[in-house]
């Protein structure tokens, strides 16, 4: 038998009595907790494997961006092979699309962490697309310089709009860095449709 509690100032403190009632409590307590820890375990792998597949999506967004962009740096290109005189207006504006490129190429290795098979990881592989790049057929661009200015802002425009709709169901910083380079775009058609003018 426990000792019983030493008198205090007022007496000895009455030990709590052990009902049925008390029991059947503690014991639907015990267990209410049990289940909340299982919710809660339940809820953290829920959530873990929410933020995988947010994040293969915006690893698969930043490639497909990182296409796109390369795709317009090779219009570029060819406009500029068939009109040599547009120099000075389409370098500058070639070389942030390719920064752009590279920008979505980083974040699509960073969604993951591991490197986008996209993205070349060094300068053979750099040269490899260029060499596949060369090798295809570019686009197609009219021998007269306005229409072929009119044509890369129509790009340049269509490609800043897509990534403008597509970044409201857009995580995070990725969201941003279609919002930048989106903008950059609309810029982009503005110049070359002034240029065409």
């Amino acid at each position: 038998m426990p000792p019983l509690p030493a008198p205090g100032p007022l007496g000895p403190l009455p030990l709590p009595r052990l009902s049925r009632r008390l029991l059947l409590a503690s014991g639907s307590a015990l267990a209410g907790a049990s289940l909340l820890t299982g919710c809660s375990d339940d809820s953290d792998a829920a959530s873990r494997r929410r933020a995988k597949a947010e994040a293969t999506a915006a690893q698969k967004l930043s490639r497909g961006a990182a296409r796109d962009s390369a795709d317009l740096t090779a219009r570029y290109d060819a406009t500029l092979a068939a009109h040599p005189g547009l120099d000075a207006t389409l370098r500058p504006l070639r070389a942030q699309v390719t920064r752009h490129r590279e920008a979505f190429d980083a974040a699509g290795r960073g969604a993951t962490g591991s490197p986008s098979p996209d993205a070349p990881s060094s300068a053979s592989g750099r040269a490899a697309g260029a060499a596949a790049t060369s090798a295809s057929p570019g686009p197609m661009v009219a021998s007269d310089q306005k229409t072929a200015l009119r044509a890369l802002a129509t790009a340049e425009k269509k490609l800043a709009d897509h990534r403008a709709r597509v970044l409201v169901n857009t995580p995070g910083e990725l969201a941003r860095l279609l919002a930048s380079v989106a903008a950059a775009g609309a810029a982009h058609a503005y110049v070359l449709g002034a240029a065409a003018k």
